[in-house]
Order: C-alpha cells, then structure tokens, then sequence
C-alpha cells in the first residue's frame, strides 16, 4: 500500500479538530516524545562527555558497574593489568554515548515537527528509531546485569513514547475519522 504526499496532506487536516486545532491525542504524544527523546539525548551527551559521573547500579559509575557485572572481574585490576584494553572499551562506550545522543537529538526534531504536523513517515521513523535506539541501551543494561533506577528510566521513556504513539496511530480509523477542517 503506498501513499502519496496529496493523501499524507489529507492525513494531516483530517487530525485537527474542526477549528483546525491540534487534537489532544497529538499534543500529548508529541510532547510526550520531545521530552522522553531529549531525555534520551542528555543520556547519551553524559556518556559521551561525562561518562565518569554517569551513574549505574549502587551508584557507582555505568562503565564501571556494566564492566564489573559482566565480567565479575575487577574495573581497578583491569586498568593496572591492561590499561590499553581499559581505555578502549571507554572509547567505545562514549561512542555508544554519542550515537544515543544524536538519534536523541533527530527523535526530538522530527516529532517536534513532521510528527507534530501528523506526517505519517514521522509516526513511523519515530516508532522503528525509538525501539532500535532505546532497545540497545536496555540489552546493554540487561547483558551487563547492571539495571539499577536510573536505568529504569529507558523503560519509562520508551513505553512514554510507546503510550503517545498508540494514541495517534495513522492506520486507526478512529483518528481519521474525527472531523474535517473545512476551507
């Protein structure tokens, strides 16, 4: 099935109310994503500038605590054994910082806006980038058995965006059927 830009128009003023006010499922949902996706990229800006103060389990640094449950070796005896190694797998988590931090900052532009406008492509984008984005950091955290409350919060951002994305599904016929604005 495909659409054209002519019925994603279509799409977008049938989800205005007759005013052509924004619905209140789409306020919601929009902002809802805005706020989880922005928290989503201070995340990543932390681990991939500050990773040291990122906290995990216990209150101990993430690398630190995700290093240790997985290995049950010691983050202090790895860095006097193997620096080299130590400061690679720093490395690579800051970068896995940075990724989270840039689909962080798309997710926030693009509900912000397309989504915001009901762009179905938006709907979409958010709904497969948010699950690939969020579902990395969450196996880490499962993988590495550091789940502490601060990583509890990728479960409440992700099911936040899960909840707004639900209420403004595009193949609903619910939303498409609320009234029309008339020009």
């Amino acid at each position: 099935m495909s659409h054209t830009m002519v019925e994603d128009i279509r799409h977008v003023r049938e989800t205005r109310t007759s005013g052509g006010a924004m619905s209140r499922r789409r306020r919601f949902a929009w902002i809802a994503i805005v706020v989880s996706d922005a928290g989503f990229f201070l995340w990543g800006l932390m681990a991939a500038l500050f990773l040291q103060y990122l906290p995990g389990p216990g209150g101990r640094p993430i690398l630190i605590a995700g290093y240790e449950g997985f290995t049950h070796g010691s983050w202090a005896a790895l860095l006097a054994t193997s620096p080299n190694t130590a400061a690679f797998i720093t490395m690579v988590f800051r970068l896995f910082g940075a990724m989270c931090a840039i689909f962080g900052i798309l997710g926030v532009l693009i509900a912000a806006n397309a989504f915001r406008r009901g762009e179905r492509w938006a709907w979409w984008a958010l709904l497969v980038g948010n699950t690939v984005a969020y579902g990395a950091p969450m196996t880490y955290d499962r993988l590495v058995n550091a789940i502490g409350p601060f990583e509890m919060t990728e479960y409440l951002g992700i099911g936040l965006v899960y909840l707004a994305l639900a209420l403004t599904a595009p193949f609903l016929a619910a939303e498409r059927q609320s009234p029309r604005t008339t020009s």
